[in-house]
């Protein structure tokens, strides 16, 4: 995966929220896919723009659809800590 997009390169908007650690979730789980993201801030002054800004994940264009695709399932479906547990259950009879 490249460092940095090439300054050619169309990059499309797949994600965006206030939240820069959900864009960076965002950017794993497309990166584990073998998904170039790159997550660009969006602030602005707060004193000339009150509330405006925000963080935004973009993808080269040719890997926007895989990577729409991929967060739509992964918002359907979040994986939790739960899901990662292993149960720690002795085998055998319960008492």
């Amino acid at each position: 995966m490249a460092d940095k997009p090439e300054p050619a390169e169309e990059l499309v908007k797949v994600f965006d929220t206030e939240q820069e650690t959900e864009a960076m979730v965002v950017q794993g789980l497309l990166q584990s896919a073998g998904i170039d993201a790159y997550v660009q801030s969006l602030d602005a002054t707060q004193s000339i723009y009150p509330g405006v800004g925000g963080v935004i994940v973009v993808v080269r264009q040719d890997q926007a659809r895989e990577a729409t695709a991929m967060i739509d399932e992964f918002s359907k479906h979040p994986t939790t800590d739960a899901d990662e547990a292993v149960s720690e259950e002795p085998a055998g009879p319960k008492p």
